[in-house]
């Protein structure tokens, strides 16, 4: 009796134990109608599934995926997963994959292109992520052939242009940019281009571009309408397009042909084959676009400037190829447009120079980097120095030493010719003094000074002069003002008012390069004229003292007594040997200026010939 007590202790843990099958058992039974569902929502499922091992072979397959790939889904079976969605072909994708296989990653999704087996493509967007609880993973297949019709449709709309169907900014900059990034296949020094696209690489490693503008079209749009320029602009694409198809040199897909805005179009040459396939294909467009247009009755005419540029991708940018050819059509238009011009590096590099002396040279006037040099002006009787000429230098900081030639223009243009001749006028006028107050017991020298047209127009010279020649004590009679004939001929209103101001002043007024320009000497009896300088090409004439021309001598010898019977006195410019300066003196020539007695010098070295003996003539 004393184990009765004990009896039913040992049977609890009994049922405990054998409580645990049922538990098992329940919970089997559970997961077994888990799978029969999982199982039958995977055949119907209407997404394109398979299960895959962690080696990569299709366990199943449900009907949907057969039907996706056109096919039997249990033919799916064993067969290995990445061919039938093409996963290896991307070395990136196929990574992936397999980390997803290994555990190493949680899922990851790609698109792929796949072929149906009637031959029809379809686009597909795959997934792969592990099953939970499973060693296996699922891959998921979703026809998206739909969404990247749309989408095609959509980019096809933002690239391309709705007037003449052709791409527009956008898609020519991203060929642009994506033929830029490309670079050249491989090629043996010894190869030639035949046998280099033989073995199917076709990459050159060089780029062109025909960059197109319709001469006078704005004129169409203004007169016809813009309906009837629009219908111009698509018949004008059509001509590029068949331009671009037929060049000969074209390998592989032919050019991009785009509209960049407005009526400007260009052609895209990615590989060129160099200068030579984009100079013909240039000529070709302009033939093309020479020949009349019959747009619906209206027949028209219309002619085209191109920009060519053609260079190595290696190290250019897209903006740089544009700017490349921006300024080579802009030079096709200055040149006298309907034609092409071929990008000119030695050319640009001149504009670029000339944009950035532009851009310095308002404040090289106050940070001083200009400075005057003077050339005498000898009087030819005696040889000795009457005056001088005042000549501008610039002392760039990156160009270094620069002529006047170089920078006046440039100055004249954009207006900088005000400031920086009001510093020119101040200088030479202060220096005149100088060397009168250095030499009091000498003659002193006149100071000649160039004055351009807009100094005239653009500010009021008269009262500059009056207050530099107030401000630095020299004489008025001191002073002569220089200006071209083209601009004092034919002078009226204002810029006459100006010149006979300063001369009632006391001021002389000279015509540089007289002979040049006009000359009109009808207009000599009326300006307040007192010298001619004549140009350097007359005296040239003179230098073969062997075979002198006859006519040379006549015509300066009546423009010198001409200017005499006016009251006006005559220097010859660009006096270089003796023989130049006795033919000149012999004719009645005043003054003369040239490389005989001196080139442009400073200040100190005009100090020093004051009161030495008289220059050689």
């Amino acid at each position: 009796m004393s184990g009765t007590p004990e009896g039913p202790v040992h049977p609890e843990p009994a049922e405990t134990h054998t409580a645990e099958p049922a538990l098992t058992e329940r919970d089997a039974g559970r997961r077994e109608a888990e799978l029969r569902d999982y199982r039958a929502a995977f055949r119907v499922a209407r997404l394109a599934m398979a299960l895959v091992d962690r080696d990569g072979v299709v366990v199943a397959a449900n009907d949907s995926l057969g039907a996706l790939l056109g096919t039997e889904a249990g033919a799916l079976r064993e067969q290995a997963a990445a061919d039938l969605v093409d996963l290896a072909s991307d070395g990136r994708t196929w990574h992936a994959y397999r980390e997803v296989l290994r555990g190493r990653r949680s899922r990851f999704r790609c698109t792929r292109r796949l072929k149906h087996a009637d031959g029809r493509s379809l686009w597909a967007e795959v997934t792969v992520a592990p099953v939970p609880g499973d060693r296996r993973v699922l891959m998921s297949i979703a026809d998206i052939s739909d969404r990247r019709e749309l989408q095609a449709r959509l980019r096809h709309l933002q690239m391309h242009d709705p007037v003449t169907r052709l791409p527009n900014r956008t898609l020519f900059f991203e060929r642009l940019a994506a033929a830029l990034e490309e670079p050249a296949a491989p090629r043996e020094p010894h190869e030639s281009y035949e046998s280099y696209e033989s073995y199917g690489y076709g990459r050159t490693g060089r780029i062109g571009l025909c960059y197109i503008d319709l001469d006078g079209f704005k004129a169409v749009n203004d007169t016809l309408g813009h309906r009837v320029g629009d219908r111009l602009l698509a018949a004008v694409a059509g001509r590029l397009t068949e331009c671009a198809d037929s060049d000969g040199y074209t390998r592989g897909g032919g050019h991009l042909v785009a509209r960049l805005g407005g009526d400007e179009f260009a052609i895209l040459v990615e590989d060129s084959t160099g200068t030579e396939q984009l100079t013909d294909l240039a000529r070709s467009v302009l033939d093309a676009l020479q020949e009349p247009f019959d747009l619906a009755g209206q027949r028209l005419s219309v002619s085209a400037s191109i920009g060519v540029v053609e260079r190595s991708g290696r190290g250019t940018t897209a903006t740089a190829l544009m700017q490349a050819a921006d300024t080579t059509l802009y030079w096709a238009k200055a040149d006298g447009k309907a034609r092409w011009t071929l990008f000119d590096p030695e050319r640009n590099a001149h504009r670029m120079t000339r944009q950035a002396l532009s851009s310095t040279l308002r404040p090289a006037v106050e940070d001083g980097e200009f400075a005057l040099e003077y050339q005498p002006l000898v009087d030819l009787a005696d040889g000795a120095v009457r005056g001088v000429e005042a000549l501008v230098r610039w002392h760039h900081p990156q160009f270094g030493p620069l002529p006047p030639n170089r920078f006046i223009g440039i100055a004249e243009e954009d207006g900088s010719i005000v400031e920086l001749g009001r510093w020119i006028l101040r200088t030479a006028c202060r220096q005149a003094r100088q060397w009168q107050k250095d030499h009091p017991r000498e003659r002193p020298l006149f100071v000649s000074v160039n004055v351009a047209v807009r100094q005239v127009w653009d500010s009021d010279l008269v009262a500059d002069v009056a207050g530099i020649l107030a401000e630095t004590g020299l004489a008025p009679h001191l002073l002569q003002l220089e200006l071209t004939e083209s601009a004092v001929m034919g002078s009226a209103g204002r810029p006459l008012q100006a010149l006979q101001a300063l001369s009632d002043m006391g001021v002389r007024i000279a015509i540089d390069d007289f002979g040049t320009g006009y000359s009109n000497l009808a207009y000599l009896s009326r300006l307040p004229v007192s010298v001619l300088k004549l140009d350097g090409s007359f005296v040239r004439g003179f230098q073969d003292e062997e075979h002198a021309n006859a006519a040379d001598e006549l015509i300066v010898e009546a423009l010198v007594r001409l200017a005499h019977r006016l009251g006006l006195t005559v220097t010859a410019e660009c006096v270089e040997t003796a023989g130049q300066a006795s033919r000149l003196r012999r004719i009645g020539c005043d003054t003369g200026q040239g490389w005989l007695y001196s080139r442009a010098v400073t200040p100190e070295r005009i100090a020093e010939l004051i009161g030495t003996e008289p220059l050689p003539a």
